[in-house]
């Protein structure tokens, strides 16, 4: 095997201040013949109520995490990149309850699934502990974000931020823009088709062309 894809390098250099924050030997502390987690792109890896199987890290690809019908309407809360962990399971794990969310791919993705008896026997170590707290403080804060734009923003100003800092080409459909957003995909079609008579954006099959990322900008902010 070529080391650069031993999973336990690519988890290490994935996730420094993971690693850094670990009982010292954690390569021994892992169960033999850990490997890592296949999945293609639109899998379902979790499930709202289902136990937690385990601490997912990223190795490589995307994972969505959200809150309603992983087929229909769900709203979605943030998602997991290589070097980021997943706040949902942690509290799963901690709180020894059933997961709040569900979790799906967004491109082919690889992952390491931790045994929960791992994560907590870790969670015993106060840098280990230390460092999942704070990425907990990291993500309650997006989510309060999160929060108050569905309390107090319209949905055209939703759509308009989310349609920014993606390039002058989104590779997207609408109904993948209506979860993202927890809504339906009439509603955010209508939207965008005002978007493009107003000559903001420019719409395509599975594509959304940004024209005047100024104008959206300035609706984005009401």
């Amino acid at each position: 095997m070529n080391p650069a894809d031993d999973p336990l390098d690519q988890l290490a250099a994935r996730y420094p201040e993971f690693i850094a924050a670990v009982p010292p030997g954690w390569r021994d502390d892992l169960p033999p013949g850990l490997v890592p987690v296949e999945a293609p792109a639109g899998a379902l890896l979790f499930d709202e109520g289902s136990p937690c199987r385990g601490f997912p890290l990223v190795l490589d690809g995307a994972v969505r995490v959200a809150r309603g019908a992983p087929q229909g309407r769900a709203i979605e809360l943030y998602r997991v990149l290589p070097g980021e962990i997943c706040i949902v399971s942690s509290a799963c794990l901690f709180g020894e309850a059933p997961l709040t969310a569900h979790g799906i791919t967004l491109a082919p993705t690889r992952l390491l699934l931790l045994p929960p008896s791992l994560f907590m026997a870790w969670s015993a170590h106060e840098p280990f502990r230390r460092h999942i707290f704070g990425q907990f403080a990291g993500r309650m804060s997006d989510l309060i974000l999160l929060a108050e734009a569905v309390a107090f923003q319209r949905l055209d100003q939703r759509l308009a931020g989310a349609l920014l800092g993606r390039g002058t080409m989104l590779h997207v459909t609408h109904q993948q823009l209506a979860d993202e957003l927890g809504t339906v995909r009439e509603m955010v079609t209508r939207l965008l088709k005002r978007f493009e008579q107003s000559g903001w954006v420019r719409l395509g099959r599975e594509r959304v062309e940004i024209v005047d990322a100024a104008a959206l900008r300035q609706m984005s902010k009401g």
